[in-house]
């Protein structure tokens, strides 16, 4: 089965559920987990609102205080799981990229993910991430609802 499974997040409810459930099913099978979550970098021009209203040093000292609270948190329920885990803050202008980069740059076999995050308006203008990590992704690809 699977030996070492990749979980991103962005902190939204539906990722988060998909932390616990990935987490369990990691726990079911004695398998290792990578949790990422991925911050687009400051753009002068953004849907974003946490960049519209940011200048560039607090965008990124927010996102990254962001990054560090939500896996955390992953990385203390897999612990409480006896699941052994390591965590990843990337920086990435797309996402879906950093997410696959960083299950083959770890040795993954199965990424295990929400169907949507937080991204709202952004999503139905470029697409989900999930959509993209499914269409480009080498590696199995487990989406929770």
């Amino acid at each position: 089965m699977f030996k070492h499974i990749l979980i991103p997040t962005d902190g939204s409810e539906l990722a988060t559920q998909a932390v616990d459930k990935g987490v369990a099913m990691a726990a079911s099978v004695g398998a290792a987990v990578t949790i990422v979550t991925v911050t687009e970098p400051f753009h002068i021009l953004s849907a974003d609102a946490m960049q519209v209203e940011s200048t560039r040093a607090s965008y990124d000292i927010d996102a990254a205080a962001y990054a560090d609270r939500i896996l955390a948190a992953a990385r203390d329920k897999a612990a409480a799981a006896g699941v052994p885990v390591e965590t990843h803050h990337k920086w990435h202008d797309n996402p879906y990229q950093a997410i696959i980069d960083t299950a083959l740059e770890e040795g993954c076999d199965l990424i295990a993910m929400a169907s949507h995050g937080r991204r709202g308006m952004a999503a139905v203008v470029m697409g989900s991430q999930a959509t993209r990590i499914l269409t480009h992704s080498k590696i199995p690809v487990l989406v929770y609802r």
